[in-house]
């Protein structure tokens, strides 16, 4: 039965809050700082489902560039679930992006309604490792401050799908977060961050050419949350990713399907030791 009165809109930057709460709500821990910094992303992305002005849901669909968005934040209030308005927040966003390569990160239980309803395909799962903080800081490293944007740029480029320069600037400026580089002869050879997040600190991205490198930038940012919890979220197919969340005592706590309107982007996904969000890609 569908509800009278929906109304699907654009969501003000003020409402990116809510948000960040429905997500919180439904246990995926969402960085202290993510609503504004995702909602700078593309602010045309973001809408919201209301009922004579009451929200009841959200779903953000980042463009990035002509050919590749995101969609992520999809939730609805438990008690106006299975009545269409999820359907209608998935039209606007896909409205939204266009003919573009669309990626998501499923949950287990949604999978088939987006393969049946939206055509979206599955290739793989990112599995979330939770773990704790502490350690010492590896020598050897730089600060990502240290680094020439443009090159970070580059350089993040061969793991995403599109340029993110506006994510990007915001993310690694983000407080109450820290993030390192490797750089052998002038040259990038990886980078991750690592944010404060409702509970704990959570990794992404933590991209590298080589496991040793990941490992020792993984080591900089668990050393950086002393005693917290900290998450990673590892591309499943990157078996030397998972073998440094398992030897760090890793647990796995949660898993998603990431899915594509077309095909799998050409990126390196040898290099993604672990994802940026599963909210933006």
């Amino acid at each position: 039965m569908e509800i009278q009165g929906l109304k699907i809109r654009k969501m003000k930057r003020d409402e990116a809050e809510f948000a960040i709460q429905m997500a919180a709500g439904e246990g995926w821990n969402p960085g202290i700082y993510d609503g504004e910094i995702f909602y700078e992303t593309d602010p045309d992305g973001f809408f919201i489902a209301e009922i004579e002005g009451e929200p009841i849901g959200c779903a953000s669909a980042v463009a990035y560039d002509d050919s590749f968005g995101f969609l992520g934040l999809y939730v609805v209030k438990p008690e106006f679930r299975e009545k269409g308005v999820g359907i209608k927040l998935t039209e606007k966003c896909l409205e939204h992006l266009g003919n573009r390569n669309i990626g998501l990160d499923g949950v287990v239980e949604n999978e088939k309604k987006y393969q049946e309803l939206m055509k979206f395909k599955s290739f793989y799962s990112n599995l979330r490792f939770e773990g704790k903080g502490g350690g010492k800081v590896p020598d050897g490293l730089v600060k990502i401050s240290d680094v020439p944007f443009e090159s970070l740029l580059e350089y993040d480029r061969e793991m995403f799908p599109a340029p993110r320069s506006t994510f990007l600037e915001n993310w690694i400026k983000q407080p109450d977060s820290y993030a390192f580089a490797a750089v052998e002869a002038g040259k990038l050879k990886g980078y991750g961050v690592i944010r404060k997040c409702q509970n704990g600190y959570k990794i992404g991205p933590l991209f590298a050419d080589d496991p040793i490198i990941a490992e020792k930038i993984f080591l900089a940012l668990k050393a950086s949350a002393s005693n917290e919890a900290i998450y990673l979220d590892v591309p499943e197919p990157n078996k030397k990713a998972m073998e440094i969340a398992n030897k760090y005592g890793m647990t796995v706590m949660f898993k998603t399907i990431r899915m594509y309107s077309r095909e799998e982007p050409d990126i390196n996904l040898e290099k993604v030791y672990g994802v940026t969000t599963f909210e933006l890609g």
